[in-house]
């Protein structure tokens, strides 16, 4: 067992792809001997983050997970708690595990009840696991699911909380936020994206003495990026140029932000075309930045991040730089372009064709547009939203939000892990669109770029102190 920690890389893994590594283990081992071992597994977590727990309410739903938490149960007797198990199941329509375990659970002396224990120092949400079928709660169910998120105890989920969507992070409007879950077998995508996060809590792995998986995840949860320390015979053309263009009348502090992110990201120069008139000439704050008029800029030779605050002026220069750029960033309102124009659309995806890099980086909204759907079909499924953006237009997606989702053509798709609501304030996008920009024009692929650009945008936030306060222009220089 052990927890995840964001450091390392791990593979994520689909309900169907998880049922079929649960077959096999079932098929290499003796009858009910995985179940055995989650109730185990789950009562020594349970033990470790509980130690003086007393009273231990298991709430049990009719099928295996449930069975997993009976298993728990006797465990906790046995070492000395006082476990109190509510069951949804019947022996005759529960499975052959599950019906076993509840025998089990009988014969050790272990407490039944038909409601939940007025008082409880401890909460296991064994109700609904990896087989559930999501929908609304309702009943007794929707009854303890919401004891267990109005009490003072800590909840710990088995395999998954109840009501949350193993594969896409999606939640039943009652749900049960847990503070930690053991995931069996396999970790699963909807417990990073989407509402996985904020449902899940800490997340901790048991794959239950099965020989884990190397193959068939449908995901990657991202870990630390490779360190990658600059050599001393390099200098700034070592580290590429780039060049932001956007800020439209009003919103120049969008793209003086990508571009103050770059400039700290270690871009070799970095150059700022803004689309109000020319309203600056420097940044006395930082003299680094280099102001050109857009029309003077040579596209080809540089990395661009378009849109930071582009407004409808973007439109202008956009065909130009599609057409053009080595590499690009599209951001913001060069996302709502291209959204609303099919000639844009056709030079995007071209750029593939010529081995020109090019990332998108919408939020949800964004997605939407381009994808002519609703930001919540989006966030329904943030996997395919991103897959389906990165297959149209043969490039790199990164599909912003909790568990930022990064994807292109050929490749695994990743699942930030990094990053809070600290992000949750104007202008960390444009940050981040600079950061995947610097690392573009540093010589990075597309796609790990992008990943690592996310990566460090989501820690910078994670290591942020409590006593300070998060702006996009801090978090810029932070870099």
């Amino acid at each position: 067992m052990k927890k995840i920690d964001f450091q390392s890389r791990h593979a994520l893994f689909s309900v169907d792809a998880t049922r079929r590594i649960e077959r096999m283990a079932q098929a290499a081992l003796p009858a009910h001997t995985l179940m055995q071992r989650a109730g185990l597994a789950l009562a020594q977590l349970a033990l470790a983050l509980a130690p003086h727990a007393e009273r231990v309410w298991i709430a049990c739903g009719p099928g295996n997970n449930g069975g997993d938490g009976l298993e728990a149960a006797m465990h906790l007797q046995r070492w000395g708690k006082q476990p109190v198990i509510t069951w949804l199941g019947s022996v005759g329509s529960a499975p052959a595990d599950a019906a076993a375990s509840y025998q089990r659970a009988l014969d050790a002396g272990v407490t039944f009840g038909e409601v939940p224990p007025r008082n409880f120092d401890l909460c296991l949400d064994a109700l609904l696991g990896l087989g559930a079928v999501v929908r609304e709660p309702e009943g007794r169910m929707a009854d303890w699911i919401h004891q267990m998120n109005t009490g003072n105890a800590p909840v710990l989920a088995v395999d998954l909380p109840t009501g949350l969507h193993a594969d896409t992070g999606t939640v039943t409007q009652l749900s049960v936020k847990a503070t930690h879950t053991l995931s069996l077998l396999t970790l699963k995508p909807g417990l990073f994206t989407a509402h996985g996060r904020d449902a899940a809590g800490c997340v901790w792995l048991a794959d239950l003495d099965t020989r884990q998986a190397t193959s068939g995840h449908s995901a990657w949860l991202a870990g630390t990026p490779p360190a990658e320390p600059r050599l001393h015979a390099s200098h700034k053309g070592s580290f590429g140029d780039l060049t932001v263009v956007g800020g439209a009348p009003g919103m120049t502090g969008a793209a003086l932000l990508a571009a103050s992110a770059a400039l700290h990201a270690g871009a070799g120069r970095v150059f700022i075309a803004l689309l109000d008139g020319g309203s600056l000439n420097v940044d006395t704050r930082q003299p680094e930045l280099m102001f050109r008029p857009v029309d003077g800029l040579d596209f080809s030779a540089m990395t661009v991040v378009c849109g930071c605050g582009g407004g409808d002026a973007v439109r202008t220069v956009l065909s130009k730089i599609l057409s053009t750029s080595a590499q690009v960033v599209i951001d913001a309102d060069a996302i709502n372009a291209i959204a609303n124009d099919i000639q844009l659309q056709t030079l995007l995806t071209t750029r593939s064709q010529r081995g020109a890099a090019s990332v998108l980086t919408p939020h949800p909204l964004e997605a939407a547009r381009v994808l002519a759907c609703s930001a919540a079909d989006v966030q329904r499924d943030r996997l395919a939203a991103a897959g389906q953006l990165a297959q149209r237009f043969a490039c790199t997606v990164v599909l912003k939000g909790s568990g930022t989702v990064i994807a292109a053509p050929n490749q695994t798709p990743v699942i930030n892990p990094t990053g809070n609501a600290r992000l949750a304030t104007a202008g960390t996008g444009d940050v981040l669109a600079g950061l995947i920009g610097a690392r573009l024009a540093a010589g990075r692929d597309a796609f790990d770029a992008a990943w690592q650009a996310v990566y460090q945008h989501g820690l910078a936030a994670d290591e942020w102190p409590d006593n300070q306060t998060l702006t996009a222009g801090a978090l810029a220089r932070s870099l």
